[in-house]
């Protein structure tokens, strides 16, 4: 790998640069929620209410332990993309080095600390016996694929840094692909339920791994030698990555929170609302993970532009990546609510599950269009490293969340926690909008020009 001088990164930035880093990441986010998806249809063929519920339960808890790492991903593809875009190749290697050993420590943490991490984690959800019981059998297993999955993050985020889009699409398809095969063979031919499930997405992330570590060592053949460890743990470098990686760390807590409320609400309303509300956010994780691939664009594009000081570069990749992901947004919500009823039926053989979750259907349908503006703001603040501007805002959305759904639930049940969910994407995306400015002139100067706009 060659680290280009710093002019590189004022190299025109285009349609095609756009697309040639999102569409990779779209293809390979394609199947990542259909690895929810496939479980919640494989679970649904038992006609179980209750195990696609633990399912949800336990996907919860995952991601809310995750994604407090997901700065290996975010943190480490906003470094990467500005000591690239600077051409400073030392610190290149330097983060790498870095992420690898505080994912496989984060991780190994997590195997460690399963027994009350677990314990808390379940006495603070509101399912039945039933659902918990599954949902803690289903963790018991899956923890131990921890190390794996935070270096894969890791791994994946230094690649998209480096704008390696067709490598991070592998190694992501591998995981998803592998994790699909894993729990069909399991579940539907061996009968093993949710540890079936669990089982087949530890195995997976061993594999992803793996292949992940033979990439970077292929990348690294023909480099200069690896910095020395001092240059590595060197304690300035040390402590702007931790302040990245706080900031984003406390960010994706009250995120996931929002989302656990949601699932813990729609718990407390019965295991058939529990399993219509998972049916439907299976969704919004469709467009999610598709809308991340022009947010991943947008931040590899920013962060390498502000490394190279190119304001034209950063002003081309903002308006860029938004434009294909408002087009992007417009037909997910569309095809979501014309064949919405389809896939619910696809996803669930339970009557009462179906009826539930059709008389929902309008909110998730309406999710890629609230969404929108959040997920690419998430992007460019991540590329420029405004992780702080992230963090406010958040915990600033996240109170307004709470204020929503004490006010609509009571008035609307399942409706109004639906109609606070939106709220919080709409909120999320105007909060971090009012901060755009401060970004391009901390990056920039006060000068006004297209990246201001």
């Amino acid at each position: 790998m060659s680290v280009p001088p710093p002019s590189a990164g004022r190299e025109p930035v285009g349609h095609r640069t756009v697309l040639a880093i999102a569409l990779p990441i779209v293809l390979s986010n394609v199947s990542e929620p259909l690895i929810s998806v496939v479980d919640t249809a494989i679970i649904g063929r038992l006609d179980a209410p209750h195990l696609i519920g633990a399912i949800a339960l336990a996907g919860i808890v995952f991601a809310f332990i995750y994604w407090m790492f997901g700065f290996l991903r975010m943190g480490t593809t906003g470094l990467t993309a500005q000591a690239f875009g600077a051409g400073d190749g030392r610190e290149v290697l330097a983060v790498l080095l870095r992420v690898i050993v505080i994912a496989l420590t984060g991780g190994a943490l997590l195997i460690v600390l399963q027994w009350p991490i677990s314990l808390i984690s379940f006495s603070l959800t509101e399912g039945s016996a039933l659902v918990e019981g599954a949902a803690a059998d289903y963790f018991a297993w899956r923890i131990w694929g921890a190390p794996a999955a935070l270096l894969n993050f890791a791994i994946l985020g230094w690649f998209i840094g480096l704008g390696k889009a067709r490598i991070a699409f592998i190694l992501q398809l591998t995981l998803n692909l592998t994790n699909i095969a894993l729990d069909a063979l399991f579940v539907l031919v061996f009968d093993m339920s949710v540890l079936g499930v669990a089982l087949g997405t530890v195995i997976a992330e061993l594999v992803a791994a793996l292949a992940g570590a033979m990439f970077v060592l292929r990348e690294l053949k023909g480099m200069p030698a690896l910095p020395p460890l001092r240059e590595v743990l060197a304690l300035a470098a040390m402590k702007r990555m931790f302040g990245v990686n706080r900031d984003l760390m406390i960010r994706s807590v009250f995120l996931i929170s929002a989302f656990a409320v949601f699932t813990s609400q729609g718990a407390k309303a019965g295991d058939v609302t529990l399993a219509a509300n998972a049916v439907l956010f299976n969704f919004f994780l469709v467009i999610a993970y598709f809308l991340d691939g022009f947010a991943f664009a947008a931040e590899a594009l920013a962060g390498r532009s502000i490394g190279a000081r190119d304001r034209d570069a950063f002003g081309r990749a903002v308006f860029l990546s938004t434009y294909w992901a408002v087009w992007l947004s417009l037909i997910a919500g569309a095809i979501f609510w014309l064949a919405g009823t389809t896939m619910i039926d696809i996803m669930s053989v339970n009557e009462e599950v179906r009826a539930s979750a059709r008389s929902y259907l309008i909110w998730a349908a309406l999710t890629p269009l609230t969404g929108i503006a959040c997920f690419q703001l998430d992007g460019i603040f991540t590329g420029a490293l405004r992780t702080g501007d992230m963090r406010n805002m958040m915990v600033l959305s996240f109170a307004a969340y709470i204020g929503l759904w004490a006010l609509l639930t009571p008035l609307y049940g399942n409706h109004g926690l639906w109609l606070a969910l939106n709220g919080f994407f709409v909120i999320r995306g105007l909060t971090l909008g009012a901060r755009y400015p401060a970004l391009v002139r901390a990056s920039f100067g006060p000068k006004t020009g297209a990246a201001a706009g």
